[in-house]
Parts: C-alpha cells; structure tokens; sequence
C-alpha cells in the first residue's frame, strides 16, 4: 500500500511531500496522519492536478482533518508565517503538508521555527 509520492518526515508530528493523489489520502490514514495541509494552490499544475474539494472530500471520508493553505512562491510573509503556526497548532497531530514538490510546505515549516505544536 505504497503511496504515489514519498512521504519526507520532519519531526515526529509534521511531514511534507509533493502532490498527493485522492487515493494517497485512504493510505496517509492508514499510516496514522490525522491531517493534511494543501499548499498548492488549485489549477497550478494543470487539469492533472486533483482540486483541493477532491483531496477535501477524500480526507472526510478517511476522518482526518484538511485545510488548504496555497502558497504560490517561496516568498512567505510573516503574516503567513503567523497564521500557519496557529494553523498546525490546532490540527490534530501527525500533519501531513503537501505541495508540487514539498519545497513550500518545508519552507513553511522551517518559516515557523519547525515548530508546529502548540507553544508551550
């Protein structure tokens, strides 16, 4: 049951990878991540690309809980820095984040201090 993409983990709560696909999502389930982080924004990669209503809608009915979050460069504001941390402190842990690549999602993380529970 191995997924489209590899999964990189960063820390024991928060893993990025490139794009997902709507049958990825049953799988990261199975692999015990209880969210998903979309940070590609919808149509960037053409009609292949599944929307982020598809991935949405495969994570609810996989129970897990899903935002998404597009980023479209790896310049991130600190606005988007602030509201990203809130964003992975609330969600349940593991998270998994995924972009084209996971070159923004790990900029994401590292923006946020790779902190991405709750502060303490």
């Amino acid at each position: 049951m191995s997924l489209s993409v590899p999964i990189n983990p960063l820390c024991p709560e928060f893993a990025v990878c490139g794009q997902i696909s709507v049958e990825d999502v049953a799988k990261l389930a199975t692999q015990g991540y209880r969210s998903i982080i979309n940070n590609r924004p919808d149509g960037e990669g053409g009609p292949g690309q599944p929307t982020s209503a598809q991935i949405e809608a495969a994570a609810k009915a996989a129970g897990m809980s899903y935002v998404h979050f597009p980023v479209a460069s790896l310049m991130i504001s600190p606005e988007q820095v602030t509201r990203y941390h809130a964003l992975c402190a609330d969600l349940p842990h593991p998270i998994v984040a995924f972009c084209k690549s996971g070159g923004r999602a790990n900029a994401l993380f590292q923006a946020v201090g790779c902190q991405v529970g709750r502060p303490a």
